[in-house]
């Protein structure tokens, strides 16, 4: 590794560093080369450098993956995730029998479709990308606006919604009952063959739950194979919890905080304006805020943001370089009340071009 690329690790990692309430901490000795670097992260997450954070960031520190939850209201079960997996890839379950679950979130490319938005029902493409849900089971809620808390409750929004399957729960329910193959399976999964909405919610509900991202050698690496990552790759790490700010919103074993956040993307008062959670919440601090996404998988699932609007990971890496989009009021607006502010977690990061080759290489290990 070249003495320039040694100095910038230096770079990265002193200064005035924050934890996660914003008290300032004291400046720290930095990792000089990539042997020091190395062992700063031999050890368990919680001892690696500390990140740096903005004052009022929440961070928790990166760790494996635990095992998905399992509600006491819906236990999952073999039969159960049999059953959900068939409904899943199952076109009926649309008005017009031809669009699946599996359509907008396929395997092949980490259970999203890599367009920029999604086409339903009679080709009319939706306003927001199709998130992977290879992580479903993990998320505190569902949907780029969080309006729904739990997989249940998600997994029938699709199934109604008029710009994707636009079908009506009863059409769907006598769809499935009238499949004879399906009378075993939900007998299978529930004791009985009777075909109940709730139980296609919960069937789809276990499915999703039962997935999980590819594994890759960011879980070797944080499941104590130090060897699995790069020298590339590590300095990587190193950048995203440091200089390059990543880890203000995208910590823990999900790489997201799972809060929501406006990056000024949000087109507010234009063509392509998408309100975000405030269509959830009605508060204005919520106007253009969006969930925090989990980056495990992130290389399968181009292209990004809940708009679709940047085709490779580069164009992120360098929309966040800049501190992120901040629109400016237009004379019309600036009485305006709702007008939205891009959040303070986002500022300008002065990453060079070999360090944002180093956070995509990292990234690449998800």
């Amino acid at each position: 590794m070249s003495a320039i690329r040694d100095s910038l690790i230096v770079l990265a990692a002193t200064g005035l560093m924050f934890a996660a309430t914003g008290v300032a901490m004291s400046r720290v000795q930095a990792p000089a080369t990539i042997g020091e670097l190395r062992l700063a992260y031999q050890g368990a997450p919680e001892t690696w450098p500390r990140p740096m954070l903005e004052p009022g960031a929440a961070f928790t520190e990166f760790g494996p993956l635990p095992p998905a939850p399992s509600p006491p209201d819906n236990p999952t079960t073999p039969e159960k995730v049999a059953l959900g997996a068939r409904l899943f890839e199952d076109p009926k379950l649309s008005r017009s029998g031809q669009i699946a679950c599996a359509s907008c979130h396929l395997q092949e490319l980490g259970f999203a479709d890599a367009l920029r938005t999604s086409f339903g029902h009679d080709r009319q493409r939706g306003p927001r990308n199709a998130p992977s849900v290879a992580v479903a089971a993990w998320m505190d809620s569902l949907f780029w606006d969080g309006r729904s808390k739990t997989l249940e409750a998600q997994s029938l929004h699709p199934l109604v919604d008029p710009l994707e399957m636009a079908g009506s729960l009863d059409a769907v329910r006598g769809q499935v009952a009238a499949e004879a193959a399906y009378g075993p399976l939900f007998a299978a999964a529930f004791g009985d063959p009777e075909v109940t909405m709730p139980r296609v919610a919960q069937a789809l509900a276990a499915f999703q739950r039962s997935l999980k991202p590819a594994s890759g050698r960011w879980r070797r690496f944080v499941n104590g194979d130090r060897a699995a990552l790069t020298d590339q790759q590590l300095r990587g790490l190193h950048l995203f919890r440091t200089k390059a700010g990543c880890a203000n919103c995208h910590n823990g074993p999900l790489f997201t905080d799972q809060k929501f956040h406006n990056l000024g993307l949000h087109f507010y008062g234009r063509e392509l304006e998408d309100l975000g959670r405030y269509q959830v919440t009605g508060r204005p601090e919520d106007v253009g805020a969006f969930r925090t996404p989990s980056l495990l998988g992130v290389r399968k699932t181009a292209p990004y943001m809940h708009n679709g609007l940047f085709s490779e990971l580069d164009n992120v890496l360098r929309f966040y370089n800049a501190g992120g989009a901040n629109p400016r009021l237009r004379p019309d607006q600036a009485d305006d009340p709702l007008f939205p502010k891009t959040d303070p977690l986002l500022r300008r990061r002065e990453l060079t071009a070999e360090e944002r080759e180093d956070v995509a290489a990292f990234l690449g290990t998800l």
